[in-house]
């Protein structure tokens, strides 16, 4: 039966659009992106077959673009619509902390962070800019790594602390395995950054390890 034919509060856009996008499930969202069906699978079939194959909705939106548009009822047109509800998406979420935010909760500054790296694949080493009232300057990714490192410059960190006038940075790194714990050379690096950065008078207020589910803070752990 097409969706067409369901009862109105059982149809995914009537039901966002009366209750609320909160309240469907992740394969209903996915299938008002897919928008119609094929004469034997309606929308919200191949979104759940699709969740079910990649066993999740992170793992299917992540599969390359020669896979997911091969998938029956995909193609380019829908598989251009679901990347660009992910990008709307990412760039809603990069819009949570504007220029001139006070980071003086550790809770909303790994919230931010964890929305900016948690996605990435291979490991990215970034930094927020502050001044002396932890009111954020800047945020930069500066240095992208392979699937378990990134080289680190502190001397470009120093450039861009001073380049931004910054009186406080907060570092962060995403680990893409999950795992949040800091490594040895996490922690040799961030001892090298902070007496690089003292030498210009900025203070290292954090190091923030980004994993998933859980994150890792340099400052609570009584690192730094």
């Amino acid at each position: 039966m097409p969706i067409t034919d369901w009862p109105q509060e059982d149809r995914p856009r009537e039901k966002l659009l009366h209750k609320g996008e909160q309240t469907l499930t992740d394969a209903e969202l996915v299938a008002i992106f897919i928008h119609s069906g094929t004469r034997e699978k309606t929308a919200l079939d191949i979104a759940k077959e699709l969740l079910k194959e990649f066993g999740s909705l992170k793992k299917m939106l992540r599969a390359p673009p020669h896979i997911l548009i091969k998938k029956c009822g995909i193609g380019q047109a829908k598989y251009a619509h679901l990347r660009a509800a992910v990008e709307l998406g990412r760039r809603y979420l990069h819009e949570y902390l504007p220029s001139g935010t006070i980071l003086n909760s550790s809770r909303v500054t790994q919230t931010f962070l964890a929305n900016k790296l948690r996605e990435h694949t291979s490991e990215v080493f970034a930094c927020l800019f502050m001044d002396t009232h932890f009111r954020l300057i800047s945020f930069e990714e500066l240095f992208h790594g392979t699937i378990n490192e990134a080289n680190i410059y502190p001397r470009e960190i120093v450039r861009r602390g001073l380049t931004h006038n910054a009186a406080k940075i907060i570092l962060a790194h995403n680990h893409p395995s999950g795992h949040p714990n800091p490594s040895t050379a996490d922690r040799e690096v961030t001892l090298l950054i902070k007496k690089a950065l003292s030498l210009v008078d900025i203070d290292v207020v954090d190091h923030i390890i980004i994993g998933n589910p859980d994150n890792y803070s340099f400052a609570e752990a009584g690192l730094i």
